[in-house]
This record gives C-alpha cells, structure tokens and sequence, in this order.
C-alpha cells in the first residue's frame, strides 16, 4: 500500500436541523455540491484525475435517497470520469467514507474524495424506517437500546452526574462559542442559495450563553421511553445485562447532540497523485480503523476505534496532540476520556456536536477539516478523530500534520 496524504479538507457550517434551520431550503444533494466545487476550485483540481469518491449519509430516503453523492457530483460540475458510491455505517458514515476513499487512493495509486452529507431538516431521523429504528422485535433480538437510553445506561454504570454531564456540556458550549468568536475557520464554505444570497457562514447551533443552571431546568428526555414495557422494556433489559439496580436518565436537550444539517469533502491522494496534480499536501494519514464494540451500549466503540488507529499509526494516546470526538451524548465524551486515559484540554477543542450539532453523514468527514485548522492553528503534529454509532459501530483516524507542506516523508 502506498501512504495517503490529505490534499484538502472542506465542510459548510453547521444549520439547524429542524423548520428553523438556515439550510433547509437548499437540497441536500446541492449542498453536497456546493461542498466539492469548494473543494475544486481551492485546489485548482482537473477533477477527472480523481477516480472514485465515497459519501456517508445515514438516513437514504427522499431527498437523500438514490445515492445522493452519486448526483452531487454533476451538480458541482465534476468531470464523467469520477464515480461514486453512499454508505451508510450510521453516524460513523463520514469518516468511514474518509477511511474507504483513503484506500482507495493508496491501492491505486490515485486521488479520491471521501465525504459526507447529511440534512436533518428535510429528512429526519429514522425516516426511512428500518428495522434497527422500527422494528421492536428485532431490536430485542439482537439485544439493541435506542442510543440515548444507552447513554444514560454508560453514566448509570460510569458513575457519572447529570452534574458531570452537564458540566461538560457547558464546556462544549464555551469552546465552541469562542472558535466562533475567532472568525470563519480556514475551511469552512459558506453556503449560498439557488439566488447567490449567502444563507449560512457560521454554526449556528451554538447557544453561547449555557450554563449549568439553564441545563439543570431540563427534564431527562429517555425516562419515560426507557421504562416502556415495565419487565420487557429497554430499562429492564439493561438493568439485567449489565448488573444495574435502575438506569439513571440524566440526558437531555442540553447534553446530547444537537441535530443539524452539513456537507463536508476531503480529497486525498498517494504522494505520486498529488505531485501528477500538483496538489500539496496538508497532512498524512498514519492509521486508520472501521470496527464494532458492544452492540447494546453501541456509544464505546469510539475507544476500541481510536485504539486500533493509533497502534496501527504506531503511536501511543499520549502521542497524539488533539483530539475530535464526535460527542454523542455526554457520557459518551466521559467515557473516552476515561478510558483512553486522554485530559479534557485534548480532546474537542473548539466545542463538538453538543454545541455545534451532529449531521449524521457528514461529522465524522468534516472532523477532518476541523482537526486540520485547529493542527495547523496551533503548530501541533498528530491528531485523532473517532466517531461511534448505532449498534457498537465506529470508526478512527489518525493524521499527521505535515509542517513542510508539499514534502512527503
């Protein structure tokens, strides 16, 4: 295998997912486009050098139905040659597809475009009613929790407190409110309408001015859904695989992912691609992992994951200067800190998606561009990003800032 270098990484800001949400006029294949004709013109990229690009997105119905990345790739004006595919690995699906384009580009000696997007505002969650979402019977079978009552059940068995949760939530809040005070991140894309009016430049779920006492006004918002079904409810079950005297719901609004809608775009490429292209590159990619981890708690797999992409870099967590999680839920932020041993002061920055928002498809591909700017903002080397998802899915990446850029090691 040939190593695999980023060439660019772009993202549009974070909307609202929901009828107030700034995006929600813009289709979802549309913003996609908007996303990779950023990412050409930056690049100056003769597009029909790039030979496949792979797109997550999680909820393939409506709007994003029919392999939604597939058309996007026209809309931007890219050339015939590029094919395409959407993948679905849940809310790891964007950074999945990072990790497939990555070596797609390394056994071909080639570029490609890994990437995301996903619009909760126009197609909501759980719309295209499958069975991990709709069908009780089989979710038992295969011993399966909805994710926010998982979450309460990692905090019952962690210890953790709806005063621990929310601490960090305010924490999210506070970074993220400042990386917005900064000014437009370097890779953001601004998103305009079919008029050319900007629509959105900013993240616009941020709520600046959390506190934990705001936060301690919200009601748990899994209780009643949790002890549904008395002795054959997902509390029940939980309290009987997992040693529990009760679960504990301490999630709500405030400490769990914000829904949004977003795009984002990373082009990649081995070291012969690039110079082909005459493309410098931003960083290496050292590691990288797709994996399960316990179906029923699903929100560990972020561990597992960041561990297998680190060995596989041949590095240690204490090697890594940064990381991006994908914050589902606080607990689960808790948990990988604990675990992996890492301090707060490393992990999530700039705020995650408590703050910022969480559009399934495209978080884990527009962590990239993310971790990126923060690397480079700050002169530091390596980074990880790791993302879980439904039924113990997840996926990492490790990358090294290239401090020379342009030189490949």
């Amino acid at each position: 295998m040939n190593p695999v270098y980023i060439a660019q990484a772009v993202r549009t800001p974070r909307g609202k997912g929901n009828d107030k949400g700034s995006l929600r006029g813009i289709k979802p294949a549309l913003l996609l486009a908007q996303t990779l004709s950023s990412l050409s013109s930056r690049t100056g990229l003769d597009t029909s050098q790039v030979s496949d690009a792979v797109f997550g997105c999680v909820t393939q119905t409506g709007d994003q139905g029919a392999s939604v990345g597939t058309l996007a790739l026209p809309l931007a004006g890219w050339d015939d040659a590029v094919g395409a595919v959407t993948i679905n690995r849940y809310c790891a699906s964007g950074l999945s597809a990072v990790n497939f384009a990555a070596l797609q580009a390394s056994h071909g000696d080639t570029l490609a475009v890994g990437g995301g997007v996903e619009m909760m505002s126009r197609v909501p969650m759980g719309s295209d009613q499958g069975a991990l979402t709709h069908d009780l019977a089989l979710q038992t079978m295969a011993h399966l929790v909805p994710i926010g009552i998982a979450a309460d059940a990692i905090a019952t068995q962690r210890g953790y407190t709806r005063e621990q949760l929310d601490d960090y939530a305010v924490s999210s809040q506070q970074r993220a409110a400042a990386a917005a005070a900064r000014g437009l991140s370097p890779s953001m894309v601004p998103v305009t309408g079919d008029d050319g009016q900007l629509l959105l430049d900013r993240d616009e779920n941020i709520r600046a001015g959390t506190t934990r006492a705001s936060l301690a006004a919200l009601a748990p918002s899994f209780a009643a859904w949790g002890a549904k079904g008395g002795d054959a409810g997902w509390d029940a079950q939980l309290c009987r695989s997992y040693g529990l005297a009760a679960v504990t719901h301490s999630h709500h609004a405030g400490n769990s992912p914000a829904m949004a809608d977003g795009a984002a775009a990373v082009l990649l490429g081995s070291a012969a691609a690039l110079t082909r292209a005459n493309l410098p590159a931003r960083a290496r990619i050292l590691g990288m992992a797709d994996t399960g981890s316990d179906r029923t708690l699903a929100l560990t797999g972020t561990v597992r994951a960041a561990q297998l992409a680190i060995a596989r870099a041949q590095l240690q967590p204490a090697d890594i200067d940064l990381f991006e999680i994908n914050e589902g839920f606080a607990a689960m932020a808790l948990h990988f800190m604990e675990d992996m041993n890492v301090d707060h002061a490393r992990v999530n920055v700039n705020g995650g998606a408590i703050a910022i928002g969480h559009a399934m498809g495209c978080t884990g591909a527009a962590l990239v561009s993310v971790l990126l700017d923060e690397l480079d903002r700050r002169g530091l080397r390596y980074g990880c990003i790791s993302i879980c998802g439904a039924a113990g899915v997840a996926s990492a990446l490790v990358i090294e800032r290239l401090s020379s850029v342009g030189v490949y090691p």
